[in-house]
């Protein structure tokens, strides 16, 4: 996140980094890096580590956090060198449970950790570029062709048969939670046809996809170029909070927009199905977001534009959608 967490401080995660896996940290930098989590870079003078608080939401639970993490470094230890694999405690596990300030309940998450990488992120227009894209499509071959680790979980639809009817329950009434809450209600209800639309087809293609079981492999979730580090060693994913096993169109989309299609061959119904997983998960997310408390931070007002960008119409990934959303 962009903004500093209000319930936890730089101490408190340089002391339970030293707890669990750093015995001699001393210094916690926050680092205004990514959404959707809050980073620190935590060091003992000697050894750095980038640090991860995420909190528990609609795409996942701490169980569902400590799986995918121990997943990743099962892949890493296996010989899948894309994965720049999360570091155990000295308890064996890869994640941490932490509260807030005086146990606040609102600041629960789970910490983890990984080494810090000497290296850049490149830029999105750095990452269209067609050698890089090469070189990430043969990264997710690898992991693609993988055995999946023993309990890695498998992919499930974020949202039910109800959610469209529940949303427009929600919006029906004047939001009160916060500066931005009637912005986004309003933009939310404006659209509640497509969202209904877009519902049914998802969980249509999602039995499509669950049909296939069989045909499902190790997937990262988001391999967009935030979550691309260019090292001395070669490519590194990071961020595998997201692990599942599912079908290998779950990490397509963005090599897509950059003109992979011939390279990759996906099933124009599974491009669609994880474009429409993306695109209700995150209104979902902000729905919830925006329906509780909120101050109007800079993290609400980037929340919000990202709500507007999901409540627009789809793009037309493959050049020629098969498989319509409307």
């Amino acid at each position: 996140m962009f903004s500093r967490p209000s319930f936890i401080d730089d101490t408190a995660i340089a002391r339970t980094v030293a707890a669990h896996w750093l015995p001699a940290a001393t210094e916690a930098t926050h680092l205004p890096w990514g959404f959707g989590a809050y980073h620190w870079r935590v060091s003992d003078g000697t050894t750095t580590l980038f640090v991860t608080l995420d909190r528990p939401g609609r795409r996942h639970t701490g169980d569902s956090l400590e799986a995918a993490y121990a997943g990743a470094a099962a892949l890493a230890a296996a010989g899948v060198d894309v994965v720049c694999a999360p570091l155990p405690t000295r308890s064996g596990r890869f994640t941490v449970d932490v509260k807030g300030g005086e146990g606040r309940e609102d600041g629960a998450g789970s910490l983890s950790v990984t080494p810090w990488l000497e290296g850049r992120t490149p830029t999105q227009e750095q990452a269209g570029a067609p050698a890089h894209v090469r070189k990430v499509v043969a990264a997710l071959a690898a992991l693609h062709h993988a055995v999946p680790p023993a309990g890695l979980r498998a992919w499930a639809p974020l949202i039910g048969p109800g959610f469209a009817g529940e949303l427009r329950e929600r919006t029906a009434r004047p939001w009160t939670s916060g500066p931005l809450a009637e912005r986004a209600r309003r933009a939310l209800a404006a659209r509640g046809d497509a969202i209904e639309r877009w519902s049914s087809r998802y969980l249509e293609l999602a039995d499509v996809a669950r049909s296939r079981r069989d045909t499902w492999v190790p997937t990262h979730g988001e391999p967009h170029h935030a979550n691309q580090v260019l090292t001395s060693g070669g490519l590194k994913l990071v961020d595998w909070e997201s692990l599942a096993l599912a079908p290998r169109e779950r990490d397509h989309p963005d090599l897509l927009a950059a003109g992979a299609g011939d390279l990759l061959r996906p099933d124009p119904a599974m491009i669609d199905l994880f474009a429409l997983d993306w695109r209700l998960s995150e209104i979902a997310e902000y729905t919830d977001w925006f329906a509780g408390p909120h101050t109007g931070t800079a993290d609400d007002h980037t929340a919000l534009a990202e709500l507007y960008e999901e409540l627009e119409e789809p793009p037309d990934v493959l050049g020629q959608r098969q498989t319509p959303l409307r």
